[in-house]
């Protein structure tokens, strides 16, 4: 096995330089590594080389257009995850209240089995999720504010208090467990199918720990797929064999599906955030070219317009043809 010796700053930037990286500020480098790590950095240099067999960097790449890269990212990940919070709570006040509503607001009581799917397939895992969640009770009962507030003055744990406290990909597998009329209840606020959201939801809880986790977001790739759907028509997106080449397993998939569970405003406010970091990075690129970068993203020329596509328009379009 071959061994990753440690590098000093001065070997790191003479590793950018050899592989024909311009430095113009030495100084500068060496403050950015030492705080960024060169080893994240390093991993936003693929759209920067030459190809992927001859690995130096193409003629007049600067160490500041890397960095530029990197700080997209953040930057993009950053609003991202912004607005992914704001799912993951709308998400959670949604389940809370209708599951509440339907079987009490005593974890004794809306924790029965009987509450959930009798499906065989899904009862391992409805056991496996039933007890985190107790878990989760027992733990946080004593340490989380909102739910000692609740046990120490009424002696148990609303579910609109629990779910303040069960991660993104605790209620991801609770939606999967309840049954289908709840299911149904829960997807219909969003206007789209239960099974729709049974596909979108680990999506969007392995996203939210890629951001919370500042890993590389940009070119990140789901494992499986979403649905064709209407926005992928209207967008006109670009078809290989019958199949659209963006918006499936990409970053733009996932601004589809926050497209159709955030309110329009939240949308149309986060496509202004991210348009401006955007453009922020188109200014600062010289060796390459900002469409390369969306190109990785999934983001088709004309993806702004889905800020403006409206539900009712949605429909009249369906009934059109």
């Amino acid at each position: 096995m071959i061994e990753k010796n440690f590098k000093n700053l001065d070997e790191q930037v003479e590793i950018f330089k050899f592989k024909g990286m311009i430095i113009n500020d030495e100084k500068y480098v060496k403050k950015v590594l030492l705080r960024e790590n060169y080893f994240f950095l390093n991993g936003y240099r693929h759209l920067f080389l030459i190809s992927e067999t001859d690995k130096r960097f193409k003629e007049g790449t600067t160490f500041e257009e890397l960095y530029s890269l990197f700080l997209f990212d953040r930057t993009f990940r950053n609003v991202i995850f912004k607005y992914l919070l704001v799912i993951e709570n709308n998400l959670k006040s949604i389940m809370s209240y209708q599951l509440s509503k339907k079987y009490g607001y005593r974890e004794r009581d809306y924790l029965k089995n009987k509450n959930f799917t009798s499906e065989p397939n899904r009862q391992a895992q409805l056991n496996d999720l039933l007890k985190k969640m107790k878990r989760q009770i027992r733990v946080n009962g004593s340490q989380h504010s909102a739910t000692l507030h609740y046990v120490s003055n009424y002696g148990y744990i609303p579910l609109w208090i629990l779910v303040k406290v069960l991660s993104f990909g605790i209620v991801s597998e609770l939606f999967q467990v309840l049954k289908k009329e709840d299911q149904k209840d829960i997807a219909n606020v969003y206007e789209i199918a239960p099974e729709t959201m049974i596909v979108y939801l680990p999506i969007l809880a392995n996203y939210r720990n890629l951001c919370a986790h500042e890993d590389i977001l940009y070119e990140n790739k789901t494992q499986k797929s979403i649905d064709d759907t209407v926005y992928h028509q209207l967008l006109r997106i670009k078809k290989v064999d019958e199949e659209f080449v963006q918006g499936k397993n990409d970053l733009f998939a996932l601004i589809i599906i926050m497209k159709q569970l955030l309110l329009p405003e939240d949308f149309k406010n986060m496509t202004i955030e991210l348009d401006n970091v955007i453009e922020t990075l188109n200014y600062n690129l010289h060796t390459i070219d900002i469409s390369q970068v969306l190109n990785r993203m999934g983001f088709p020329v004309n993806w702004k317009d889905l800020a403006n596509m409206e539900r009712s328009y949605i429909n009249e379009d369906e009934d059109d043809k």
